[in-house]
């Protein structure tokens, strides 16, 4: 399965396993759009695990309480940041604290797709 979903906020491709989205540059990040991730699970996803994928390629912020929100998602058994922007990277290691599922950073999107099926296959 492979298909691509555009919101006012970020550009998301479905997986069979996994998600990539890329946020629009300049998006504050709050609990509110973790309605449009939950309907992604619901519709996509329902029974099946899968791992989140964040390209940050553009610049934009986001608030640690979405991390809470997220990680309520009972089949999402992963988040994966990537980035080869070192600030971009810093502040992955701050939210990192605050989601309970793996959650790993990369510099290359290949890998963290690699660390994704990896993930739900052991699960």
């Amino acid at each position: 399965m492979k298909e691509s979903l555009t919101f006012d906020f970020c550009d998301m491709t479905i997986f069979d396993s996994y998600v990539i989205v890329v946020m629009k540059e300049g998006v504050d990040i709050k609990p509110k759009h973790n309605d449009v991730l939950v309907e992604i699970t619901n519709t996509y996803f329902s029974d099946k695990p899968f791992v989140y994928i964040t390209h940050r390629v553009n610049s934009y912020s986001v608030d640690p309480k979405v991390y809470h929100e997220t990680s309520k998602i009972k089949n999402l058994k992963g988040f994966a940041v990537v980035s080869s922007n070192y600030q971009a990277k810093f502040n992955a290691q701050i939210e990192q604290m605050f989601f309970k599922e793996p959650f790993e950073i990369f510099t290359k999107l290949e890998d963290a797709i690699d660390w994704a099926k990896k993930l739900v296959k052991d699960n």
